[in-house]
């Protein structure tokens, strides 16, 4: 495992005992109180630590070199473990919004104690600071495990506030909003997974990676090299594979072509960031013909 897998597993560990020590302070407290709120934020925190185990396999699984199978690497499976979070993001949801309905007509009054305020704060401070941690990291390692996994903790914080706010109802006498509270939460994580699917499901398809017109402006900078085209990109991020056919002067050598070849490759991962691969396909440009 290299250095960078290593740490984006590190990082994930971390956050995992967070997830864990956040959820059990929620669902414990929300079923001595009978919030179903707390409850379901909890739940959701513990589907966050569910997620960091998918994301610890898929790093683990993305880390091992190229081999006769995956000659291009195992890096999409770090894709797949986001997806994989995706999938249980949602199930969260749904789950929450059945015990939900159940709340609705079996008539029971949550219990609301300054205590409640308390935990709910602090794990929202926690959540909070894991954010900002793993969406640095992310960005920092091109992780879209750990971007992915920032943006379902994310989540959590916007539902810690909801689940204050219906706090502050059910204390002023309004217990009927537990339960919209913990269907709020469910939308929220459900549009959380479906926002992380559609971005993963671009990298999943090969969607292009790089603006095509600014990879031609770059080869088209080297010496010798009359235009560019067929240029494509794919990959994730931090392992973009680019392809594209090149046209010099018909009358050059092989080797004086083969030189501008490598010179477009250095230049293009110069410039672009994470590009692990060029691959040239160099083409003698049409003469005109003569009057």
């Amino acid at each position: 495992m290299d250095a960078r897998s290593r740490k984006i597993k590190n990082i994930l560990i971390q956050v995992l005992l967070l997830n864990i020590a956040v959820s059990f302070a929620k669902i414990i407290y929300g079923m001595l109180t009978n919030t179903l709120s707390m409850q379901s934020d909890g739940y959701h925190s513990l589907f966050d630590g569910v997620s960091n185990v998918v994301g610890l396999i898929g790093v683990q699984m993305a880390s091992k070199p190229p081999d006769t199978e995956h000659p291009y690497g195992h890096h999409k499976f770090e894709t797949m473990a986001s997806v994989f979070i995706a999938v249980l993001l949602m199930f969260a949801g749904f789950n929450i919004v059945i015990s939900a309905f159940h709340r609705f007509g079996s008539g029971t009054i949550p219990e609301v104690t300054t205590f409640s305020f308390l935990v709910m704060i602090g794990t929202m401070v926690i959540n909070y600071m894991v954010t900002i941690y793993e969406h640095h990291y992310g960005v920092k390692l091109q992780s879209e495990v750990l971007i992915a996994d920032s943006m379902h903790t994310k989540s959590d914080i916007y539902v810690s506030l909801s689940v204050i706010l219906g706090l502050v109802a059910i204390k002023a006498g309004f217990p009927i909003l537990d339960p919209l509270i913990a269907i709020i939460i469910a939308g929220i994580i459900v549009y959380t997974g479906i926002r992380i699917i559609m971005e993963s499901s671009s990298v999943l398809c090969d969607a292009s990676q790089l603006k095509p017109e600014e990879i031609y402006d770059v080869v088209c900078s080297v010496e010798g090299v009359i235009s560019c085209y067929d240029i494509r990109s794919r990959g994730t991020a931090g392992h973009i594979y680019i392809d594209l056919c090149v046209e010099v002067h018909p009358s050059m050598s092989t080797f004086r072509s083969h030189d501008i070849a490598e010179a477009v490759e250095y230049k293009i991962k110069q410039h672009f960031e994470g590009v692990q691969d060029v691959m040239i396909h160099i083409e003698p440009t049409p003469l005109e013909p003569a009057p």
